[in-house]
């Protein structure tokens, strides 16, 4: 079992993600090679709250140049979080 600091990468501030924490979605950058199960028990053990389902999605690093030099940004994965229903909410959001 992965520790779950190495699972979950950074949470996504953004006005998308805030408008999402409403509906009980919470936004994180995550491993590009942890899966669902992994993301679910890692935000469960992490935050001591309860989750409903996971979704995840990955980003292609964008074509970057610089003069005649072409590289790549790297690759990301984001998870969007929702809790169950009688679940409390995550703190480090409340106070954004």
């Amino acid at each position: 079992m992965r520790d779950p600091h190495d699972v979950i990468i950074r949470p996504v501030l953004t006005e998308k993600s805030y408008d999402q924490i409403a509906d009980r979605k919470y936004t994180f950058i995550v491993d590009i090679n942890s899966n669902k199960t992994e993301i679910k028990n890692a935000v469960e053990k992490l935050f001591g709250v309860k989750v409903e389902s996971v979704n995840t999605l990955r980003q292609k690093g964008k074509l970057k140049r610089m003069g005649a030099n072409v590289g790549r940004r790297p690759e990301r994965k984001k998870a969007i979080v929702k809790l169950a229903e009688g679940s409390k909410s995550i703190e480090f959001f409340e106070g954004l």
